[in-house]
């Protein structure tokens, strides 16, 4: 953890009533919890974490929050038409608006949540092309942008590496830690039970009530929001229509004062790929853990949500090699860090945002955009926990359900041979 250290709040160890208990403490989760108080300042909420916030993928994530259409099934990131990019770009905003106003009323440290936008980096002349008809599409959709000159990009990243990019205004770069661990300090300020350190090992109905199981205690609640992305399947929901995917990332150790002058370029800046199976890259300072850089590619599918050990050192090779050939006066620069994060993705590209049975509602399958996605199904199970219709609630139900995989291992093989395929054409990005 490049953060200071926080003490973890207990974990649950008695049996405790209240009116919505949430299954997840991630970006989801907490969005759930946080909509919960606005709409009733004093519901009884309680949300109960498996391990401790921002350890798992709410905290290992690349902290991009995209406003614009950004399908990673597509070649370009357009998705699917101006009439639908156009409605998911006002929710993505209103996601973006929730957080930003969750900064201000619990003062998060701004650092944290950066309105600084994004770039996406071309190497070669098919980049440049995959950005041109982004940007395309974007000016049908009436977005800014701007193309950027090879010049450009070396002034931004100290990189020669990327020929061309294009940028984007609306982005806002997270430290997603630093936010999630931020936003669950406030919600326990506002009366909001977190338990962390609290998987829940078993869900059930007794009478009106939902009881969630715990290793040294329960709650019973009226209603329920399982926030837990890919873990949705855990508790024996869409079975067999969830694709686990892994990308891998590594960060440099703290650079010192002789690397940034071999290095150039601003302190602060995030390329996302024009290729979407390409490789990103992230620039930190001080006030966000530490003066590094973070790689982040190589894409698994892990139907078991285990990836190994050996995969993890796999993808660090692959992390160096990318990292030399973009900054190759600092290329020894050690890796102080590597690691998987999860993403939980459907066929079709679908959350999981409905009431399951009952009393019970879910705020899953990100589809890869868990710090936008995921505050979003966060916000739309809350209102309909709440019985309030909403923009955002009616978006995700009207999505059809994620269709069913082939078997395993066929889904497997199938799906990491295409990664491979993918991230060779896309080696350059």
């Amino acid at each position: 953890m490049i953060l200071p250290a926080q003490v973890a709040s207990a974990p649950l160890e008695s049996d405790v009533s209240v009116d919505v208990a949430i299954v997840g403490g991630g970006f989801a989760g907490l969005s759930a919890a946080r909509r919960l108080r606005q709409l009733d300042p004093f519901l009884r909420v309680a949300v109960l974490e498996a391990s401790g916030l921002a350890e798992g993928a709410s905290g290992r994530n690349s902290g991009f929050m995209i406003d614009l259409p950004h399908d990673l099934q597509s070649d370009d990131y357009a998705g699917k038409g101006v009439a639908a990019d156009k409605a998911m770009t006002a929710l993505n905003r209103s996601a973006i608006a929730f957080a930003r106003e969750a900064v201000d009323v619990y003062s998060i440290d701004p650092a944290f949540f950066d309105p600084a936008g994004k770039i996406n980096g071309a190497a070669t002349e098919t980049g440049r092309k995959r950005n041109i008809s982004y940007a395309e599409h974007l000016t049908e959709l009436g977005e800014a942008n701007e193309v950027l000159d090879a010049k450009a990009m070396h002034d931004v990243t100290g990189s020669r590496h990327y020929t061309s990019g294009l940028y984007t205004p609306g982005t806002v770069m997270l430290q997603p830690a630093g936010y999630v661990r931020s936003l669950g300090a406030g919600l326990r300020r506002d009366g909001v039970l977190i338990f962390e350190n609290t998987p829940v090992s078993k869900l059930a109905k007794n009478g009106q009530e939902w009881v969630l199981t715990a290793p040294k205690g329960s709650v019973a609640a009226s209603k329920v929001i399982l926030a837990n992305n890919g873990h949705l399947e855990s508790f024996g929901f869409a079975s067999r229509r969830l694709m686990h995917i892994f990308l891998f990332a590594s960060m440099t150790v703290e650079l010192d004062r002789t690397t940034f002058s071999k290095l150039g370029g601003q302190p602060r800046w995030g390329i996302t790929p024009s290729d979407p199976m390409g490789t990103t890259m992230r620039r930190i300072d001080a006030a966000q853990g530490g003066n590094r850089i973070i790689t982040r590619t190589c894409a698994s599918y892990v139907p078991s949500m285990l990836p190994s050990e050996a995969a993890v050192a796999r993808s660090a090779k692959v992390h160096r090699r990318k990292f030399a050939d973009r900054f190759p006066t600092i290329a020894n620069i050690p890796m102080e860090y590597s690691w998987a994060g999860h993403l939980c993705m459907s066929w079709n590209g679908a959350a999981v945002m409905r009431e399951l049975e009952p009393g019970l509602f879910s705020a899953c399958v990100d589809n890869g955009l868990g710090t936008v996605r995921s505050t979003l199904t966060g916000i739309g199970a809350a209102d309909m926990v709440m019985k309030r219709p909403s923009e955002i609630s009616a978006h995700f139900l009207a999505e059809d359900q994620p269709p069913k995989l082939i078997p395993s291992p066929f889904a497997e093989i199938g799906a990491n041979l295409y990664f491979r395929w993918k991230e060779w054409l896309a080696r350059d990005e």
